[in-house]
């Protein structure tokens, strides 16, 4: 089955176009915006790290090495469209136009940090792996009944393939041609478990064929690959086609999250080889260089500008009070319950607040 879904290249990891029909794609203005925008969320993640080890923010969900994926399918988007990111697509987020505060915010515990801008349809980010897939299917039909060309894009990993809801929301917007696109990132890793022993089959884009829509593969590495096959399934939603199922080949260098060690599940070496030979921001230097585009000064501004931006957004989150631990009981239940009541009495009584 694999050999019937090929992975999808148009740059290879030398930075050579392997693809000559979608070389119209690679103009000089789109590949320093695709740069750009992958060293701004790079340099998120980076600071984002060390916030969390100097105890600033909370357990943080790296995503450095998934670039490719998260700002191709990102600038595929039309601004009305929706998003529905898991808990390590901040990066996309970003590039979509969420305040880089407010991303921050939620990382420090804050609900504001689930809150887009005005006109922004990003959902609040999915903690419990895969429930975002059947809300995308739902926003988009909701799309679709309403008559406009709006589609929505739900990103997920390998993992959540394996999730109930995974198969409830492809069977739902199969059957009513939701204009959706699955996006997912497959990191080669739920967490500690392989997709060996995750899954028998020998792709996730093959499961696009139980429900009848389109599956492909690509490399989640090639930014022009993400934003061509990402552009062609919004197209199709937007037509009324319905969805399409992409499994994005990428790999995350970092652990699952900052409260994790991937030392003793994963070959770190092999993450070390990855970096020097598929990083999605080296494959994409590569090209520069190739076409004599690369400019060192111009980099090293973007970086500055990305660290700039990035420290000002910090000093915002910073300025927020502390969160309030009671708004974690106020809001489960429309009244609350007594032994909600009971829970948050006795929580504040031992960390010395008022109930």
């Amino acid at each position: 089955m694999e050999k019937d879904f090929p992975i999808f290249q148009v740059m290879d990891q030398n930075g050579n176009i392997v693809s000559e029909d979608y070389k119209d794609l690679v103009t000089e203005e789109r590949v320093k915006k695709f740069y750009s925008e992958m060293v701004r969320i790079r340099t998120l993640d980076r600071k984002s790290i060390s916030l969390q080890r100097q105890g600033r923010i909370g357990t943080y969900a790296p995503f450095e090495g998934q670039e490719a994926s998260q700002v191709g399918t990102a600038l595929a988007l039309e601004s009305d469209d929706w998003m529905f990111p898991t808990y390590r697509d901040h990066g996309a987020a970003m590039v979509f136009g969420h305040s880089l505060r407010n991303i921050l915010l939620f990382w420090n515990g804050r609900n504001e940090g689930c809150v887009p801008p005005d006109g922004k349809k990003i959902f609040p980010p999915a903690i419990p792996i895969a429930t975002q897939i059947p809300h995308a299917a739902g926003a988009a039909f909701a799309e679709k009944q309403k008559g406009t060309k709006n589609a929505a894009i739900c990103y997920f990993g390998d993992g959540a393939t394996s999730e109930g809801d995974f198969h409830e929301g492809l069977n739902f917007s199969s059957v009513f041609k939701s204009p959706v696109v699955y996006f997912c990132q497959n990191n080669q890793y739920a967490i500690s478990v392989p997709i060996s022993k995750q899954m028998n089959s020998a792709t996730i884009a093959q499961r696009a064929l139980a429900y009848d829509i389109p599956g492909v593969r690509i490399d989640g590495n090639d930014i022009f690959a993400v934003f061509a096959e990402t552009e062609k399934a919004l197209e199709r939603a937007r037509n009324g086609e319905g969805p399409t199922l992409i499994e994005a080949m990428t790999w995350r260098y970092g652990s699952h999250t900052t409260a994790d060690d991937a030392s003793k599940y994963r070959d770190q070496g092999e993450s070390a080889l990855k970096r020097m030979e598929t990083d999605p921001l080296l494959r994409l230097e590569r090209w520069m260089k190739n076409e004599g585009l690369y400019d060192e000064a111009w980099v090293k501004e973007i970086e500055a500008q990305a660290a700039a931006e990035i420290d000002a957004a910090v000093q915002e989150m910073e300025k927020f009070p502390k969160a309030d631990p009671a708004v974690i009981f106020d809001y489960v239940f429309e009244k609350p319950t007594w032994t909600i009541e009971k829970q948050k009495r006795e929580y504040l009584e031992l960390i010395g607040g008022e109930a």
